[in-house]
């Protein structure tokens, strides 16, 4: 076996997904199972490059996961000008993600980004255009379609379960703590549309990739957004105003006519088996996915409900439905799509989640505002470079 060490700026892992999810949960999980087998005799073996604007945060993950302390910078324009460094990774805030992408692109480094991509479309499309432009492999992160639920989801439509698909409702989201008695799970800057926060701005570009992928292009989307929440409370504990929405309710015309439904909310408490569900129903069949569990009730075996109000309901209508087996081991969805890029940089597989991708779910954000804010249904138009 041949070892070709991977050197990879990461801009943004001091925050939760950046750390939690790629660096510890994707590139070191990679390091300690002993790399990444190329299947022709290569093992890649990633080598993180820590940026940030925090040197003492920096340094304080580098000794954690016993990385080289030369491995840290604050300096991204000298990180790039390093010709050892091959990908640019960013998970930083929004609002700074287009103008570092930008440079990295014109580094010449392979890019590979969480989302949203950009502020805005215009911004999202040029990324795009600039990478191929370069000749540059480029990727964005779309984890929700390696969770195990939407995987075994997958395999029910590959295999002709639901029949004609009639529609989609999902539902997601959790309370998020104000900040004032109890500190908030997500930082201030989410509820400040100045500082790119937002729901819309987060969700809808996961809604789009689960949408387009698992059940057809979005041709439409109608949305209504909610500030719930006025004020809350920062990281510092003074009281601020939310200036972004923390929820929204869209629907979503599908290509082939199918209607989805999906709720998103900071403001709802929990009455879930997961924090995300999506109901599928179809002539022959019926599937519930979350995270990682589904249920589903065939035609064939769907029962005859019976609307009286006046007698309680005798059935436990959960227990009519049957658990889908894993029949598989699934990893880690952030690492599974952090494998996958890398190979389509060294051994050119198949690889399509791309700039473009990450452009559909900015566009599909930006109309889902417009929309709530017109309070009109929009079409989609297909985007191309």
């Amino acid at each position: 076996m041949t070892r070709k060490t991977v050197r990879i700026a990461m801009n943004g892992v001091t925050g939760r997904m950046g750390y939690r999810q790629h660096l510890v949960r994707s590139i070191l999980a990679i390091r300690e199972q002993g790399g990444l087998d190329l299947g022709d005799g290569t093992v890649l073996w990633p080598e993180p490059v820590l940026v940030g604007r925090r040197e003492h945060a920096l340094k304080a993950l580098a000794e954690q996961h016993g990385l080289d302390q030369a491995n840290i910078s604050t300096d991204l324009d000298a990180v790039l000008a390093d010709e050892t460094i091959d990908i640019y990774f960013d998970a930083q805030v929004t609002s700074a993600r287009e103008e570092a992408i930008k440079k990295a692109i014109a580094a010449g480094k392979h890019i590979y980004t969480e989302k949203p991509t950009a502020t805005g479309l215009d911004g999202a499309l040029e990324l795009a255009r600039l990478a191929e432009a370069a000749g540059i492999k480029h990727g964005v992160v779309q984890d929700k379609l390696f969770l195990p639920g939407l995987l075994k989801l997958k395999r029910l439509i590959d295999g002709g379960f639901f029949g004609r698909i009639l529609s989609i409702r999902g539902e997601f989201g959790y309370w998020v703590f104000e900040g004032d008695w109890q500190e908030a799970q997500r930082p201030s800057w989410n509820y400040r549309a100045e500082d790119g926060g937002g729901i819309v701005v987060d969700m809808f570009p996961h809604w789009e990739y689960v949408l387009h992928e698992l059940f057809g292009r979005v041709k439409s989307v109608q949305a209504l957004t909610a500030t719930h929440i006025p004020q809350r409370w920062d990281e510092q504990g003074k009281p601020y105003d939310a200036t972004a929405d923390d929820a929204a309710y869209g629907i979503f015309e599908l290509e082939g006519g199918t209607i989805a439904q999906i709720n998103s909310s900071w403001a709802v408490r929990v009455n879930r088996d997961e924090l995300v569900e999506f109901q599928v129903d179809g002539t022959e069949g019926s599937a519930v996915a979350g995270l990682r569990k589904c249920r589903v009730q065939h035609r064939s075996a769907t029962p005859k409900p019976v609307w009286n109000p006046d007698i309680p309901a005798t059935e436990v209508f959960r227990d009519q439905w049957q658990e889908v087996p894993d029949n598989a081991e699934f990893d880690n969805g952030f690492k599974a799509q952090w494998e996958l890029f890398l190979k389509h940089i060294y051994a050119d597989a198949p690889y399509h989640w791309d700039l473009l991708a990450g452009a559909r779910g900015v566009q599909l954000a930006e109309l889902g505002l417009k929309s709530a804010a017109e309070g009109s249904r929009l079409e989609v138009p297909e985007i191309a470079l």
